[in-house]
């Protein structure tokens, strides 16, 4: 109760604040503050104030809809807000072309994996390579000791593999950039229980590891409770929840997420 508390107090302050000293006083990796987004005259994103702490993973919730997928695209760079600011280690990003965005930390998983079909699964990894800072021409070892079925399939090509096995492919060529934040939208989407929870425990290990910060739309429950520490909800284009994943509570899930 103390800790919820805590991180009440905590948004109302940083909401306040100047969005690069939020990051300087409270470790916060990421923050969107007051984003709108319209397509023409339909608003999209209203006034979305999000703070992803360093080394966490946070998940974004809400129905179908509900403009998840167009804040992302807004905070890698496919879609330019029509107001606000995006920081990530306090240095904006509104306004950054999507590749400076990448090199600055950033590296996303679209919804749907959106992979090279016609192309190998090492030439989708090395794709990754052009969006390093350190000039590094070899895939990482650790892409393949954390999805083993990619160095297996290394000459295969990418629209030969499977659902689940072309997912880890997508998060492999993410990682391949040597991101701080890594966002996924639905990874969880369509893939077999075993392959869910092996990308569960990657995220997990990439926390304590790496020291990534991930933000994931999620639309699994079990998966949330089990991996995300932080959760938010949208609902008609803005954040209608945030709090702990252990506050998640029945009553939110038949207002925002039940169908």
């Amino acid at each position: 109760m103390c800790i919820n508390i805590l991180l009440k107090l905590l948004r109302k302050f940083t909401n306040c604040l100047d969005v690069s000293a939020s990051y300087f006083l409270f470790n916060i990796m990421l923050t969107v503050s007051n984003l709108s987004f319209s397509y023409g005259e339909v608003q999209v994103l209203r006034g979305i104030n999000i703070h992803v702490p360093a080394e966490t993973i946070v998940s974004m919730m809400g129905r179908n809809g509900v403009g998840k997928t167009t804040l992302m695209n807004n905070i890698v760079g496919l879609l330019k807000p029509s107001s606000g600011s995006i920081q990530i280690e306090g240095q904006e990003l509104v306004g950054a072309a999507t590749h400076r965005r990448i090199r600055a930390g950033l590296a996303y998983v679209p919804q749907g994996r959106m992979i090279f079909p016609r192309l190998t699964v090492e030439e989708n990894l090395r794709i990754g390579l052009s969006a390093r800072t350190d000039n590094q021409t070899q895939i990482p070892d650790e892409i393949y000791e954390l999805f083993p079925i990619l160095e297996e399939m290394g000459s295969r090509m990418g629209g030969d593999l499977s659902g689940g096995q072309q997912q880890q492919l997508a998060i492999g060529r993410a990682l391949v950039t040597d991101p701080k934040v890594l966002i996924l939208d639905e990874p969880t989407e369509g893939i077999q229980p075993n392959i869910i929870q092996q990308i569960g425990t990657v995220l997990r290990q990439l926390v304590q590891n790496r020291r990534i910060t991930i933000l994931i739309v999620e639309q699994y429950l079990d998966f949330v409770r089990e991996f995300c520490q932080q959760f938010y909800i949208m609902n008609r284009g803005e954040i209608v929840a945030h709090d702990e994943t252990g506050a998640l509570n029945e009553n939110m899930i038949q207002e925002y997420l039940s169908v």
